[in-house]
């Protein structure tokens, strides 16, 4: 066989190496997100159907100008506010990022479900909640909760499910889709941003890395013995 006649051959052979290993990459890189849709199934719930259960989790997002919850942090206020008032939860653990001084989400969020009548003991602030992964773990292992509805957005709500289940916590949730017509390009590039954000998933699932911990904090406790 020529050169020429070998060519074409070789280029194939190449084309079809680099199309499976793309092949496999994308499947590695997409199986966290899969594993995560996954622990919704018979998860996710309204905050009409879905069961009692002691704790709701609220999960922080941005706040404005340090006073007052962005649009999607809102969103997730009041579905908590309204599982609390028809008693499907006691107590509302919110929980943020506050790492600087400035910046502040448990106290805004706090300070939101206050004033929209919430009991001050009913309203319990998780001050290093800076990532999904840290705010599962901290509510078990410093607030004590061992059962909880989850609260975010429903593109996000795979994702916390599949983390709080994963290290321990019996969690169901209740996901927002109120934000979503307000603008459609932010929530599809938030909803892909997903993916990589599956990747950093698995790592801290495997790795079982240690957040920011502490001393046990009685806030929730305190909340449901009232």
């Amino acid at each position: 066989m020529t050169e020429a006649a070998s060519s074409p051959s070789r280029r194939g052979s190449l084309l079809g190496r680099v199309a499976l290993a793309a092949c496999v990459v994308g499947l590695l890189a997409f199986s966290p997100t899969l594993y995560a849709w996954g622990a919704t199934v018979g998860r996710t719930y309204t905050t009409a159907t879905v069961p009692p259960r002691d704790v709701a989790v609220v999960f922080g997002a941005q706040v404005l100008a340090n006073t007052a919850p962005s649009a999607y942090l809102k969103a997730r206020l009041d579905i908590a506010y309204e599982l609390w008032r028809t008693g499907k939860v006691k107590a509302v653990l919110v929980s943020g990022d506050n790492r600087e001084v400035h910046y502040n989400e448990p106290d805004v969020m706090r300070t939101y479900l206050l004033g929209r009548g919430m009991p001050e003991a009913q309203v319990v602030a998780d001050y290093a909640g800076f990532d999904t992964y840290d705010t599962c773990v901290r509510a078990m292992r410093i607030f004590g909760v061992t059962s909880a509805t989850l609260v975010t957005q429903s593109y996000h709500m795979p994702r916390a499910l599949a983390t709080c289940r994963t290290v321990g916590l019996d969690a169901v949730g209740v996901g927002d889709d109120s934000v979503q017509p307000g603008n459609p390009t932010l929530w599809r590039n938030l909803a892909l941003r997903e993916v990589p954000a599956g990747i950093k998933m698995a790592y801290d699932l495997l790795s079982r890395r240690e957040p920011v911990l502490g001393n046990r904090e009685p806030g929730i406790d305190i909340a449901l013995a009232r």
